[in-house]
């Protein structure tokens, strides 16, 4: 093969026409169906034989004349980085690799020696070309169109591939980890699953890649529940080692169908005393305020999850006047195929944000014409610029020192309305003197209007500085709470005898609403705040003086006996032993951990005092680990103190009472997740869209679960190809 010659007057060298007499390096010109072999090359494919009077060398036409286009093809270099190199011939017979974009030239060949083409992927892959790393732009081919034999019209060649400056160059297309992907994305964004039928989206993935299949919304559907099923093995192998109890809070939900939804998410401190709240379900349930079809629905996901026997309390958002019944039956329900700690006196809890809200929502349609004079007031100065200068001019006049800004308000987010009614407070008389000097304006609120907002504020800032406060935590534990309800408790309670008819008045209705609040959840709140060691039982028995005066000693007594009892529980029937506790040389009693003690010594001659020190031991029964830790001084407040991290470093010392910390901390008082608004939780039942109603309920519940999940899941970064280029076969 090596001393064939072409048929016609000029062969190719590399990308040069030389004549026929020269050897032919590199690249040869075959005769009819006659096979080349060499090293790095392979024959030309139908879409690059020669058309016409041209064959394409590269990004060149280079004429051939005479050249039989029928009978003749051409033979390509194999490697890709021949897109974007040419050869040229250098001094003794050498040949030099010639980059098209930056025309920086690289050993090639001297003699008989090739030098292979890594380091010339390298230049293209890792943008070492100097085009390609000021530019920024992807190297392409341009489409070559050819005349076909007979003339008659153009045909367009393939695209040729192309290099990706990223770990993924000579990956591998896979058709079912893309439909993975395309799932995740519909399921994290809420994008409709008929999105794939869309023609503008068929149209923008072709363009990305086109051996993509696009999917019917059924297989899609197939691919949503798969990342579900996957999603749900990792947290339920999270939730085989989770060292605690979990605590539940519950979400209903109705469709325009009037079908009513039940979603359960799940709360819990792991063995590395970190607090996480995953979506359990979302189920469908024919009469979601009913507390049978509740306790089902919870008893079904408790069973799905195989953690029957580890439920410690439910939050719920409800607020209505029937609560104490509704809890109660669904204690006495789940009681009977749960274990609940403390007779269920703590298990029903409700929702910490949503009690604000319904307190706040109370006050502001207390003053609602107000209000809407104070609307209507804002549009109005809004509607134009010379309102605005206007109304400027009036405060500058009358000397208002107020830097706030006038601003509408958001209806479903009361921290707003507050905000609003706040700034235009400041400005009450220049809203008086507008109405005065402009015949269009004629709502500006009277004094005893004023006089109410005056007091709206008074009280709305109390709730809107409790809830920044709870948000401002970074770990939203239990024992933040307590803090805020006291103080609110007690700020209300004082505020029923003000003097002013109009502060009484919001006063009362405010107060009547918190302490039915207060009276369910106080001895919850207590107990988590006696699990602070900044705080103990002190913070519980000064917070009581407060409130309930003369009586504060038999509130006191009903939190401490609640929490010796509790205590208690978790001495005799501890959880099944995980890993994480043998390790930390776990006991199952307060004694065996508070009398360990060494071998007494008997090489020092001091037996006869080991045998002393075992004496007065016996004499003296053992303190145990709940009374160890509440004698202790407490530990000081400081503002960076996690109390996460101050039980992880105590359990060797407190291996009962930790495990009875981490349950109780655990505890969500408020349903609003960490990082979101509390202002914009809503009281009752939330309405699903017609779009997810109008699903099956399955494929409703795969798609909410499995996007909170996948918000904790690591995202999958690892090229499935670490070299930038594949080694390419011989």
């Amino acid at each position: 093969m090596a001393e064939e010659t072409a048929t016609d007057n000029q062969v190719a060298q590399g990308n040069e026409i030389v004549p026929s007499n020269e050897a032919v390096q590199g690249e040869e010109l075959v005769q009819g169906d006659e096979l080349a072999q060499d090293e790095g090359d392979e024959l030309a494919q139908g879409d690059e034989m020669t058309q016409g009077d041209e064959l394409v060398q590269g990004h060149e036409l280079v004429s051939v004349e005479g050249t039989p286009p029928s009978t003749t093809r051409r033979r390509r270099k194999k490697s890709l980085v021949w897109e974007h190199f040419t050869i040229e011939a250098a001094a003794g017979g050498a040949t030099r690799a010639c980059c098209k974009l930056c025309k920086q030239t690289f050993a090639y060949s001297s003699g008989s020696k090739i030098a292979g083409t890594s380091h010339l992927k390298r230049h293209i892959t890792l943008g070492s070309c100097p085009k390609i790393k000021h530019q920024e732009q992807r190297l392409a081919l341009p489409s070559t169109g050819g005349t076909d034999n007979d003339g008659e019209g153009t045909v367009e060649r393939p695209s040729k591939r192309r290099y990706r400056y990223t770990g993924y160059a000579n990956a591998a297309f896979d058709q079912d980890r893309s439909c993975s992907y395309l799932a995740k994305m519909i399921i994290l964004h809420d994008y409709p699953l008929h999105i794939v039928q869309q023609a503008a989206f068929a149209t923008f993935i072709e363009s990305l890649q086109p051996r993509f299949r696009i999917v019917d919304v059924d297989t899609m559907e197939g691919e949503v529940y798969a990342v579900y099923q996957k999603e749900k093995e990792n947290l339920q192998q999270v939730f085989n080692t989770m060292p605690g109890r979990i605590s539940l809070t519950i979400g209903l939900w109705t469709t325009s169908q009037t079908l009513g939804y039940v979603s359960l998410a799940g709360q819990f401190i792991d063995s590395e005393w970190k607090v996480h709240r995953r979506m359990l379900n979302f189920m469908m349930v024919s009469s979601p305020h009913s507390e049978n079809a509740l306790s089902e629905a919870i008893s079904a996901s408790l069973s799905d999850w195989n953690m029957k026997d580890k439920l410690f309390t439910i939050t719920l958002d409800n607020d209505c006047s029937s609560h104490d019944i509704y809890s109660a039956n669904l204690r006495d329900y789940l009681s009977n195929k749960n274990n609940l700690m403390l007779k269920g006196q703590l298990f029903v809890v409700r929702c910490y944000a949503h009690i604000l809200n319904a307190v706040a929502q109370d006050v502001i349609a207390s003053i609602h014409g107000v209000i809407y004079n104070i609307r209507e007031s804002i549009k109005f100065i809004k509607a134009s610029p010379s309102r605005e200068e206007k109304f400027a001019e009036i405060a500058l006049q009358l000397e208002i020192p107020s830097t706030k800004t006038l601003c509408l308000d958001v209806t479903t987010q009361w921290n707003t309305t507050y905000l609003m009614l706040l700034a235009a407070l400041d400005y009450k008389q220049a809203f008086t003197t507008l109405e005065t000097c402009d015949d269009n304006y004629n709502e500006a609120p009277s004094a005893e209007d004023w006089k109410k907002v005056e007091a709206a504020c008074n009280y709305l800032k109390l709730l809107y500085d409790s809830a920044h406060s709870v948000m401002a935590a970074a770990n939203p534990t239990s024992n933040i709470f307590f803090h805020e309800a006291w103080k609110l408790q007690l700020e209300l309670a004082n505020a029923t005898g003000h003097e002013n008819p109009i502060f009484s008045s919001i006063a009362k209705d405010m107060h009547e609403r918190f302490d039915k609040y207060w009276k369910d959840c106080s001895l919850v709140l207590a107990i988590a705040v006696v699990m602070d060691p900044r705080f103990k039982m002190k913070l519980v028995e000064f917070s009581y003086s407060k409130i309930y005066g003369v009586e504060a000693t038999k509130y006191v007594k009903v939190v401490n006996d609640a929490v010796h009892e509790l205590y208690k529980e978790y001495v005799a029937q501890p959880l099944p032993l995980t890993p994480a506790y043998v390790e930390q040389g776990e006991t199952n009693g307060p004694a065996n951990a508070n009398n360990t003690q060494a071998n007494p010594s008997t090489g020092d001659g001091l037996l006869d005092f080991d045998m002393y020190l075992s004496e007065i031991q016996s004499s003296q029964p053992a303190k145990s680990e709940l009374e160890q830790y509440l004698d202790e001084s407490l530990t000081p407040r400081i503002q960076e103190f996690d109390i996460l991290n101050w039980w992880k470093l105590n359990t060797l010392k407190f291996p009962t009472l930790s495990k009875m910390a981490r349950d109780i901390l655990a505890i969500p008082m408020s349903m609003v997740s960490s990082g979101s608004s509390i202002f914009s939780a809503g009281t009752g039942t939330r309405m699903l869209d017609d779009y997810r109603s109008s699903l099956r309920p399955e494929i409703v519940e795969a798609l909410v679960c499995a996007k909170d999940w996948l918000q904790y899941s690591p995202v999958a970064t690892e090229a499935p190809g670490s070299a930038p280029v594949k080694a390419e076969a011989s």
